[in-house]
């Protein structure tokens, strides 16, 4: 099924009604069989721009294109039948203007079929959530540790804590008010992810925020345990993929190596019906 053809539901407005009724389920994916196989178990699934640290290599997401995001876009979308999908917004493709973040989240969802698109920002980014709501274009806001920012914020520190709470509780109002259908709220004190989930009428979805937000999200390779190395506080692993897939190939290059593989019922022979 095309991305154009397929269908979504949720749709943005039924995530927002999700607040307070029942807690939303969301992963990243970037791949179609990934998709496929967190289509039936979550609410919306998300083409991060994490994609370029998780898949390309890159030391940050900075480095992300639309074409990127396009073509993982389009990827994911085949995916899926049932669960809601998002496009995150690269570095440099909204900051500009309301009119510069109109044209490129068009774009998206025109060659996507995302039902809606997520970008960075807080008080100084309603002006473009507003603007985007009113030409038909459903907006996810991201406020705390916002990725694209990291070399403004010093690195991938915990955001709000003490006095600077009073600022993210405010850019939460503020992307609510212009018209956000949801936030994600990354890496924040929990009595402070508690404090906005409780004071704004939109879902929050946390990520190292807490229980308390109205939803959750993660990284799927960070969940699955496909790297080995490195594991976020906030992330708990429900599987040791990485491990796994280092330990069979492995085994695989020791098969190879010792000529046990392939074996003979891996091998054909000149009969016809073999």
């Amino acid at each position: 099924m095309s991305a154009t053809a397929r269908k979504t539901a949720p749709l943005p407005d039924d995530i927002r009604a999700m607040k307070g009724r029942a807690p939303i389920v969301s992963l990243t994916a970037y791949t179609t069989p990934m998709a496929a196989m967190m289509d039936a178990a979550c609410d919306f699934v998300l083409v991060g721009d994490s994609v370029g640290m998780v898949l390309h290599g890159l030391p940050s997401t900075l480095g992300v294109t639309m074409e990127m995001m396009i073509l993982h876009g389009q990827a994911v979308a085949r995916g899926l039948s049932r669960a809601m999908l998002v496009v995150d917004m690269p570095f440099g493709s909204y900051e500009e203007s309301p009119a510069q973040a109109f044209s490129n989240a068009a774009r998206l969802m025109r060659e996507t079929g995302a039902a809606a698109v997520k970008l960075e920002g807080g008080q100084h980014m309603a002006g473009t959530i507003a603007f985007l709501k009113a030409r038909g274009v459903p907006v996810m806001a991201h406020i705390g540790l916002t990725p694209q920012s990291v070399n403004t914020l010093g690195g991938y520190k915990v955001q709000g804590r003490g006095a600077a709470g009073e600022a993210l509780l405010a850019d939460a109002r503020a992307v609510a008010d212009a018209g956000a259908f949801a936030v994600v709220l990354e890496k924040l004190p929990s009595p402070l992810a508690d404090r906005i989930t409780a004071e704004i009428a939109i879902p929050t979805i946390g990520i190292g925020a807490g229980a308390g937000c109205d939803g959750q999200i993660l990284v799927v390779d960070d969940m699955l345990g496909l790297f080995t190395a490195f594991k976020p506080k906030f992330v708990r692993r429900y599987a040791t993929l990485g491990a796994d897939a280092e330990a069979a190939i492995a085994a695989y290059a020791e098969d190879v190596r010792a000529r046990r593989f392939p074996a003979p019922e891996h091998e054909f022979s000149e009969e016809v019906s073999k």
